[in-house]
């Protein structure tokens, strides 16, 4: 049996799958990074020389626990006012003027978010809220788009855990439809809402704590997708009390050390989204995860629909599960 759901983020409709079915052995096996061995890591230590000089480390003098740097590569550069030109009736363009940075979660090659402490985490978070803060007061950029790839499927090109924050000068789609989604939801905040929703039912629930709520939503996507939301209520991330900030990068711990455990090591992406630098509208920062298990096909790139083969009420049970089985994180 199988619904149509609603995502209320979006306006999008999704097709979920209200059985049991699509467990681990549906799921591809991840790939590995694809790693040159000749080539040192450039972002181990003793290697920084591999990368452009760093726009802000953090740790004692002398050496650093996170390490914020230019990407190589970047998609955005030269922040600047966006300047369009039409070519034709259809020919539309612009200079990808921003910032593409690389932050360097730690000097540990093998240590990806779910296993850094609390001390690492809480630099990774502030690390996060520092460059957004710092890209907000660039002319000409409007929004902040921080993303982490873990594994190859998700899209990293390197072993080494890391995280991309690129500031741009427009309002990418999906966060503007997430935008009119709060707005369509006109007598409260739209998560704070779901929260409380989630709360009251606990079918959907994989962590709560006094600061920070983690869910697979109820119009999930994809096989073991979760939300991490903030209870207290704040448009942006970059303004958001201390106390928030580390709350939720210790919530996504918890989430990808169940993750871990239920399924292995799997790729998976992590999505930061807050309202744009000078938004004025209601909005409720959060963090998408989004594990890679399933390829999309035809009918969901011809259509845009998602289909996700296990309903999120059955993977709420399988990481509660995943958790009562063991305590969850790295020991202190």
């Amino acid at each position: 049996m199988t619904q149509l759901r609603l995502d209320p983020l979006t306006g999008r409709w999704v097709v979920v799958g209200t059985n049991r079915s699509g467990r681990r052995h549906a799921f591809r096996p991840p790939l590995p990074v694809d790693a040159d061995p000749d080539r040192p890591c450039p972002f181990c230590p003793g290697h920084e020389e591999e990368t452009p000089p760093a726009l802000v480390t953090y740790g004692p003098s002398g050496s650093w626990l996170v390490r914020v740097v230019p990407n190589r590569y970047p998609a955005f550069e030269r922040p600047a006012p966006m300047a369009v030109s039409h070519l034709g009736p259809v020919f539309t363009q612009a200079r990808a003027s921003g910032i593409h940075e690389v932050l360097v979660f730690s000097p540990e090659h093998n240590a990806s978010w779910p296993d850094l402490d609390d001390t690492q985490v809480d630099l990774v978070m502030a690390a996060i809220r520092d460059r957004v803060l710092e890209h907000s007061g660039k002319a000409g950029l409007r929004y902040s788009q921080v993303i982490v790839n873990w594994g190859r499927d998700a899209g990293a090109s390197l072993e080494h855990p890391h995280g991309q924050l690129l500031g741009m000068p427009f309002v990418p789609r999906e966060l503007a439809d997430e935008q009119a989604g709060f707005a369509r939801f006109e007598t409260s905040c739209l998560l704070c809402t779901t929260v409380g929703s989630e709360k009251a039912h606990g079918h959907r629930v994989v962590h709560a704590d006094d600061e920070v709520f983690v869910f697979c939503p109820f119009w999930s996507g994809s096989p073991y997708e979760m939300l991490v939301v903030p209870t207290n209520h704040g448009s942006h991330l970059h303004r958001a009390p201390d106390a928030d900030l580390m709350a939720v990068g210790r919530a996504l711990r918890t989430a990808l050390t169940l993750l871990r455990r239920h399924l292995g090591d799997v790729a998976y992406n992590l999505v930061f989204h807050a309202a744009p630098y000078r938004a004025a509208g209601l909005f409720h920062w959060h963090v998408h995860l989004v594990p890679k298990l399933t390829t999309p096909a035809g009918f969901e790139l011809g259509t845009g629909v998602l289909v996700n083969v296990v309903a999120p009420e059955a993977a709420a049970e399988d990481l509660r599960n995943a958790r009562a089985a063991e305590v969850v994180g790295p020991s202190e």
